[in-house]
């Protein structure tokens, strides 16, 4: 078996197995996009580009299907919903602590790490709920 081939075969097999660690059956539409994904860096994506990405790689899987699948894994905990206003949302592979400058004009979200930003004065919730976690989107544009 070629080099390229043994990888490619590697990388699919991590995938499905990190698909069934959080619980998602490793259904094909899921492994492909969890290869987009996962397989790099870091990355923010919207449906509307990952589509186009995988549309690009020849495989054949609908708008809705990649919305539902990016809501499925932010669900299982795989990524991170970062909602920027109420017509756009970003899927962000990096779950760890981190907050995000937003180009409003590029459409582009850019990692803050946590340690950076602290946020004071967030109020007491109200009784029977509990703070999860509190979301900065610092709005930026070029100078």
């Amino acid at each position: 078996m070629a080099k390229a081939a043994r990888s490619a075969k590697n990388l699919t097999a991590q995938t499905t197995a990190r698909l069934r660690q959080s619980g998602l059956r490793p259904t094909r539409q899921r492994v492909e996009l969890a290869g987009l994904l996962f397989d790099d860096c870091d990355r923010h994506v919207t449906a509307e580009s990952l589509h186009d990405e995988i549309t690009k790689a020849g495989v054949k899987v609908s708008l809705a299907t990649v919305y539902n699948t990016l809501h499925q894994f932010t669900q299982a905990g795989l990524l991170r919903q970062v909602i920027v206003d109420a017509a756009r949302s970003y899927f962000d592979t990096n779950t760890g602590d981190h907050q995000h400058f937003f180009l409003e004009k590029e459409g582009m979200l850019i990692d803050i790490p946590g340690e950076a930003i602290s946020v004071a004065g967030v109020p007491n919730p109200p009784p029977g709920l509990t703070v999860d976690r509190v979301d900065v989107v610092v709005r930026v544009k070029r100078a």
